[in-house]
Order: structure tokens, then C-alpha cells, then sequence
């Protein structure tokens, strides 16, 4: 297991060593993102610098308020930052139109919601397909077959979304995500709304993406189990990068996630 890397401003740090052979799915550039003018201002992510790699299951986390989801939905394209840039599969978005902006989003981006967001009169086949059928394109039949064997779920896909569990819900959201292969997909706290079992079966299925698909995906959690089940985690605070772990235990999760809560305690006291 990697040692730690402590106490690292994201102005400071540098990004760690990638995977062998892998390159840059994501990065934040110096990304800044301000919310509201004058005394009332609010800076959300304040100058973060971060590479998010090919192949791994990346998980950021951090204390309420820390700027990870807001730093999720700037490198979705769901939001646009005040400062820096934010790169996709090699594009920086502020390059992009808004007409570029949206092929980018269906074709290139992923996104699976905390509320599944499926359509309720679409069956779990139709919810898949979605994407490609708003977007005109047939869809790669054995890459299908690959995402609906992941989920384990065939037997389900005549099923409306009102005649699934959370779990199955959940799982067709993720299938849908990576339905169109996607250079990233982002997961916003896809196990919110789940019990355990449920969660961990949606944790088991993206971490096969990854495995056994070849996924990227980078997903926000507040929760140290969900955590463990990915290659990276990147840590958060006042809107700044401050620390990494790479493929860690849910203790040591749990030990960071407590000392930022602390320092976030130690701050709010002394303001």
C-alpha cells in the first residue's frame, strides 16, 4: 500500500505517478469556482490542480462544503468554473460552443445521479438505450451485452423502473452511463439513497467496469466503504486538494475523513 502524502496545497502538489502506460481522462487545471459577489461571495474550489487517470476508480472526498461535487460538475461540463480549465479526454471545455458542449456530454461523459433518474414508463432496456437514442446511434450490440451481463441483470430488462429495487435501479443508471463508452464516467453519490446491500451491489458493478470494461470512473461519497473499493482517493477541503491515498483501507479512510472534519471544526471555531 502506498504511504501517505500529507498536508499538500493543490497549488503545491504534484500529481502523483499514473498507472503504467495509462494517460489523462480529466484534469482540473488551476480550477477555481466562486459563488455570488463582494462580502457574499463564496469560493468553492480554489485553485485545484488534478489529474484523473485511464482505468482507475477514483473516489473525492471531503467534509460538507469541501468543493467535491462542485469540482465533479465543472469537469462534467454540468457547471462552468470561474478560473482555470477543465479538460476531457484531451479537450478543454471552454474551447467547446454550447452545441460542441453537448456532443461532448452524450458522447464523451457519463453521469450517474444519486436519485437513478430513470424514466418511469421506459423499460430498464429502453433507460439503457436512452443516450444512443436521442443521440441517432445504434448501439454496439456486444458492448451491450458486456454492460448488461456486468450488471447481471438481463433477466430484469423488460422491467419498468417501479418493478426494480434501489439496487436494480441503480445498476440500469450506471449501464446507462456506460452504454455509449464513454471517456469518463462521473458518479455523484450513486449509493446515497441505497441500503448496504443494495449499495455494495452497485459499488461491485462499477468496480468491474473499471476491471473487467476498461471504465474510468470518478465518483464523489461521503462514505469510507464505498471509498474502498476504489484505486484512488482524493481528498478535499475548503475547496483545495490536500491529500491522496492510493488503493486504501476503509480505516485509514476513516482516520483522514475524521482528522478534516476536525480541522474544519478547529477553523469554523476560530473564525
Amino acid at each position: 500500500m502506498a504511504a501517505r502524502r500529507q498536508g499538500r496545497h493543490s497549488g503545491d502538489m504534484t500529481s502523483p505517478t499514473p498507472p503504467t502506460g495509462a494517460t489523462v481522462a480529466a484534469a482540473a487545471v488551476a480550477l477555481g469556482k466562486t459563488y455570488g459577489e463582494g462580502d457574499s461571495a463564496v469560493r468553492a474550489l480554489d485553485d485545484v490542480t488534478l489529474d484523473l487517470y485511464d482505468g482507475q476508480f477514483t473516489a473525492v472526498m471531503g467534509p460538507s462544503g469541501s468543493g467535491k461535487s462542485t469540482l465533479m460538475h465543472c469537469l462534467a461540463a454540468l457547471d462552468t468554473p470561474t478560473s482555470g480549465e477543465a479538460v476531457v479526454a484531451g479537450t478543454a471545455l471552454s474551447s467547446l460552443g454550447d452545441a460542441a458542449l453537448t456532443t461532448l456530454r452524450r458522447e464523451r461523459i457519463g453521469f450517474v445521479f444519486q436519485a437513478f433518474n430513470l424514466v418511469p414508463t421506459l423499460t430498464a432496456r429502453e433507460n439503457i438505450l436512452l443516450p444512443l437514442s436521442l443521440a441517432g446511434r445504434r448501439p454496439d450490440r456486444a458492448w451491450f451485452d458486456l454492460v448488461v451481463d456486468t450488471i447481471g441483470l438481463r433477466e430484469r430488462l423488460g422491467h419498468r423502473p417501479s418493478e426494480l429495487s434501489g439496487g436494480q435501479q441503480q445498476r440500469v443508471a450506471c449501464a446507462r452511463a456506460l452504454v455509449s463508452r464513454p471517456s469518463i464516467v462521473f458518479a455523484d453519490e450513486p449509493t446515497g439513497n441505497l441500503d448496504s446491500v443494495s449499495g455494495g451491489e452497485v459499488l461491485s458493478f462499477l468496480r468491474r467496469s473499471v476491471d473487467e470494461c476498461g471504465e474510468t470512473v470518478v465518483m464523489v461519497t461521503h462514505d469510507a466503504v464505498a471509498a474502498s473499493y476504489c484505486d484512488r482517493v482524493v481528498f478535499l477541503a475548503d475547496g483545495r486538494v490536500v491529500d491522496e491515498l492510493d488503493h486504501p483501507a476503509r480505516e485509514e479512510i476513516l482516520e483522514h475523513m475524521a482528522a478534516l472534519q476536525s480541522e474544519a471544526m478547529r477553523l469554523a471555531e476560530g473564525r
